[in-house]
């Protein structure tokens, strides 16, 4: 069985992985400015590349492709663990208020630098994270004591106070952006509705850090949450402090989040979708649900990315809309079934 489940593994990530290297190719070949194969590859390997090239290549589409990745395997991961520790297929980060508490911080972080032209853009790149994770735990905290009844955490009223929060906060959010500059307005609309079009090796310095600590973790503890999918009192049974492991998943999850979304904005459904398409293909072995859920979150973003500076040329998406137009459809499936059952 477990060699069955591991053979099933290989081949779904495989196939994500050629996903992956397609929706690569067309980023860094398509484009108002396109490139054929041996250019790009001449390019990347310093071998024969022109200026144009490497400024398009190196400056543009690469940064703008890694951003891409890291938020797609960010918001992948958060969305299962967020799942697994709620017990509800339709939490996701966006949806719980997770992200505008995170966007919301960082807004007003914004607001501030630019009103005091305090600080450098280098300095401001790193300290981003740092606001959004600080923004996501409180939504996240204030989320988690309103949704207690009767000492355990109903995921009903989960659901319904992080809609709720994320209304509001969305709009205090939208208030702060409306007393900026014109300039900074402009760039904060386009990264509250998720953007990646401005992504540079800075974003990309500034979010790795928080990867390379927080994924190990989630990787190599990812069976507990099979536990608590199962219920919390299964995660008692075998002697799991419950309320310590939900704080410690909880950090992981709003630090992915934060760092997501400092260099990417709101993007909704990714941690929505993901998880859930994974546990179809996989099972409930969050060991493998994870490292799925992350790759789908990858294909996801790159290939809605695509689409939303490549369909609509000239005019460019953010890549948050074209996202949505998938997840709210998929959204309200899951409502309605969930409804049936």
């Amino acid at each position: 069985m477990a060699r069955v489940k591991r053979k099933k593994f290989l081949q779904i990530t495989s196939v994500l992985f050629l996903l992956l290297i397609v929706s690569g190719y067309m980023s860094l070949t398509y484009g108002e400015f396109s490139m054929k194969v041996s250019e790009v590859l001449q390019t990347l390997f310093l071998l024969d590349g022109t200026r144009d090239h490497s400024i398009v290549i190196f400056s543009f589409r690469l940064p703008r492709i890694i951003i891409g990745l890291f938020v797609g395997l960010g918001l992948g991961v958060a969305g299962a663990i967020i799942q697994a520790l709620t017990r509800n297929d339709l939490a996701d980060p966006g949806i719980l208020g997770i992200n505008a508490g995170a966007g919301l911080a960082i807004v007003v972080y914004m607001f501030i630098v630019s009103k005091l032209e305090v600080g450098t853009e280098l300095l401001s790149t790193f300290t981003l994270p740092i606001f959004g994770w600080i923004g996501g735990m409180g939504a996240a905290l204030f989320i988690y004591g309103f949704s207690w009844n009767n000492g355990k955490l109903d995921s009903s009223r989960l659901l319904l106070v992080g809609i709720a929060l994320g209304s509001g906060l969305g709009a205090i959010t939208l208030y702060i952006s409306l007393k900026m500059d014109p300039q900074d307005f402009e760039a904060a609309t386009m990264w509250m509705t998720g953007s990646i079009a401005n992504a540079n090796w800075n974003q990309i310095m500034s979010i790795v850090p928080w990867f390379v600590v927080i994924l190990p973790f989630i990787f190599i503890r990812a069976s507990h949450l099979d536990l608590f999918y199962l219920g919390e009192d299964t995660a008692k049974n075998v002697g799991l402090s419950t309320e310590w492991e939900k704080s410690i998943w909880l950090l992981a999850s709003i630090g992915l989040i934060s760092a997501c979304v400092s260099v990417s904005g709101s993007i909704g459904f990714v941690g929505l979708l993901s998880p859930h398409i994974a546990r179809r293909l996989i099972g409930l072995h969050h060991k493998m649900v994870t490292v799925v859920s992350g790759m789908i979150g990858m294909v996801l973003v790159t290939v809605s990315d695509f689409i939303a500076k490549s369909v609509f040329s000239p005019v460019e998406l953010p890549v948050g809309v074209v996202v949505s137009i998938v997840g709210i459809p998929y959204f309200i499936y899951l409502l309605r079934r969930k409804a049936n059952k």
